[in-house]
């Protein structure tokens, strides 16, 4: 009965180490604040003490600005309407420079 609670508390354990990353993001790891690689998709052990990671989204995201009114020079008004799109195309970059 022992060895069955020592078992099950090492697993969650060793379950607490794994992190996944998407195959549309990358991972970005600190160890103890620093920069320290960048995870491809997949698994990996991630250890929770002193690492951290921090997954960026690589796909192509859209951000609706919302309606300017503006009136130009010559006193006819227009309203204004974009959309953004934008891709992180380095994640350690993302993550770290901005």
């Amino acid at each position: 009965m022992g060895y069955l609670v020592f078992l099950v508390i090492v697993l969650a354990i060793l379950i607490s180490f794994l992190r996944e990353v998407k195959q549309y993001e990358r991972g970005v790891v600190l160890t103890t604040g620093r920069y320290s690689g960048i995870r491809s998709p997949g698994w990996s052990i991630i250890i929770p003490i002193f690492q951290k990671m921090e997954k960026v989204d690589l796909r192509v995201k859209a951000v609706d600005v919302p309606d300017q009114k503006v009136i130009t020079r010559d006193n006819v008004s227009a309203s204004i309407n974009a959309v953004i799109y934008y891709k992180v195309a380095d994640a350690g970059r993302a993550v770290l420079e901005v």
